[in-house]
């Protein structure tokens, strides 16, 4: 296997584990209203600034989001380029599971009394 197919694959397995955490989920929902400070997205999750900041750190090294540091002020913007990278992924199978689907929805009305 090609460097290249490796390094996105490793690539592939940050972002998706990045996003298989529902309060990783949160956060970026959170953020794809726009940039905010580390203090604000922590508020409405009932956790630690300091767990926050781990769930932040996994989002960071998966590329998903950009922090930027001004003085002691942490902020945080959305990424979308690799959530791009997930979604072609999962292209490759919309056509298999679409067929399935319609297969699944064929045999349903034609064996339907």
């Amino acid at each position: 296997m090609a460097a290249a197919t490796l390094a996105f694959d490793d690539h592939l397995d940050q972002v998706f584990q990045a996003l298989g955490n529902r309060t990783r989920r949160a956060l970026l929902a959170v953020l794809a209203s726009g940039p905010a400070k580390v203090t604000d997205l922590a508020r409405p999750f009932g956790i630690s600034l300091n767990a926050v900041s781990k769930h932040l750190a996994v989002l960071e090294r998966a590329g998903l989001i950009e922090r930027t540091i001004t003085g002691r002020i942490h902020s945080c913007a959305l990424e979308g380029a690799p959530m791009a990278d997930a979604d072609a992924w999962l292209r490759r199978y919309r056509a298999f599971w679409g067929d399935r689907l319609d297969r699944l929805t064929r045999y349903v009305e034609n064996d339907m009394p």
